[in-house]
């Protein structure tokens, strides 16, 4: 077999086979494909696409390529959630307690944030003490006890994806749904969860900009999922504007006990049990996500979820005193008020505008080495389409400079205020 021949086929229209798919994935990792023809056959397939055949061949094969967690000793149904990443989407903090809290086991394998989108694990390591990195043997353990437990990737998952996404970084074929399909699936097949619940992003501040866009990823996570032998669904939901009203690491865990406690943002609130009912109905403890929507919030109600939170924070070395008290998260020296220029309704808030502002601020990564200052950000004190007066505090900053300008800069150009505004949908459409 030679790789000419199968970029070749690619190129030409036609599907791959098992055998084509098993040998290009082999030739990443063992790195006899020099990375010349690696890229010629991802743009092969960015201009081609994939049938969902080839996208579920693609992405067992790479899953294959790596370690895969067996989490065969924890009993019941293992349930999990992914994100495509948005600007102050914290939900995977609040929603793994809740449905932990009903008694489904929640092993959330999670990453780092780079650029605007803020990373899970970034936002636990706030929490002083707060252990990311466990072993398999403690994972596994962990949330047979507890639950419940958020940790970084253990072992080596999915290697051919790893050269594969830097492969496409500097290939500009990052936005091809086949690979983006099979990247995302490959590595949460790997981490051995039974069920998934997949929160695809749309709009200005998501990876996908366009419902249409959304609706094709959704669709093919979806099918990929399924073909595995996971029970899989998708939710589409809007990133238009920030999710909750903070941006930040230590705000956000803020942000996320809030919820917790039954004091959350409404927007932030309602996406973590719509996702989370789903969740539950996968786990099997509710037959309808209605169902399932009033058994989360009972958790909140009676402060198991808030426990649920606790256990994991203490099981993996945190400070349990965040949950009461949190200042003993990194803070800002500096809180600076943003004024609304004129009186009107808040039309634009961008998402990926605002998210970028928390990053120049320290907040998130323009590199992957970069070090985070966990105690910045940016706090919301309006949301899209509500009234504003002159003059008026649209959000706060919180920084360790006195002084932002170029922040501020940044959030004139991404901030309007008009005469009128039709609120967007939070919840766009569920696909199972």
């Amino acid at each position: 077999m030679r790789m000419v021949d199968i970029i070749d086929a690619k190129r030409n229209g036609h599907e791959l086979t098992d055998d084509q798919l098993q040998f290009f994935v082999d030739g990443v990792v063992d790195g006899s494909i020099p990375d010349y023809q690696v890229s010629a056959l991802l743009m092969a397939i960015y201009f081609q696409g994939m049938t969902s055949e080839e996208q579920t061949s693609l992405t067992m094969k790479m899953m294959h390529s790596g370690t895969h967690l067996d989490l065969s000793a924890i009993p019941g149904t293992k349930v999990d959630k992914h994100s495509t990443g948005g600007v102050g989407d914290k939900v995977s903090l609040p929603l793994a307690a809740m449905v932990a809290a009903t008694g489904i086991p929640v092993p959330m394998i999670s990453g780092r944030g780079l650029g605007h989108t803020g990373g899970t694990l970034d936002k636990l390591e706030a929490i002083p003490g707060f252990k990311v990195e466990i072993s398999e043997a403690d994972f596994i353990k962990q949330v047979a006890d507890e639950k419940l437990a958020i940790v970084g990737a253990t072992g080596e998952v999915a290697p051919a994806d790893k050269k594969i996404y830097g492969l496409r970084d500097v290939t500009d074929t990052v936005d091809s749904i086949p690979l983006i399909a099979s990247s995302i699936m490959s590595k949460k097949i790997a981490s051995g969860t039974d069920a998934l619940v997949i929160d695809v992003k749309t709009g200005a501040g998501a990876f996908m900009k366009t419902l249409d866009q959304s609706r094709e990823l959704a669709h093919a996570l979806v099918e990929i999922g399924k073909q595995a032998g996971l029970q899989c669904m998708a939710v589409i939901s809007d990133m238009n504007q920030p999710l909750g009203n903070k941006v930040g690491n230590s705000l956000e865990i803020e942000e996320s006990i809030d919820v917790l406690k039954g004091r959350g943002p409404a927007d932030l609130t309602e996406l973590v049990l719509t996702l989370g009912s789903y969740m539950v109905v996968m786990g099997g403890k509710a037959k309808t996500p209605e169902e399932g929507r009033r058994l989360l919030e009972q958790t909140i109600a009676d402060g198991t979820a808030l426990d649920r939170f606790r256990a994991m924070v203490a099981a993996q070395g945190g400070d349990v005193r965040v949950v009461d008290d949190y200042t003993v998260m990194p803070q800002a020296k500096y809180r600076i008020p943003y004024r609304a220029k004129r009186a009107g309704i808040l039309s634009r808030l961008s998402a990926d505008e605002v998210g970028t502002a928390s990053m120049l601020l320290g907040g998130g990564r323009q590199q992957a080495d970069d070090q985070l200052d966990y105690s910045v950000g940016i706090e919301l004190h309006h949301k899209l389409g509500d009234r504003v007066e002159a003059s008026e505090p649209l959000l706060t900053i919180y920084s360790n400079q006195e002084e932002v300008p170029a922040v501020e800069q940044l959030l004139d150009e991404s901030i309007d205020i008009s005469d009128h505004y039709d609120q967007p949908e939070l919840i766009h459409e569920v696909i199972e």
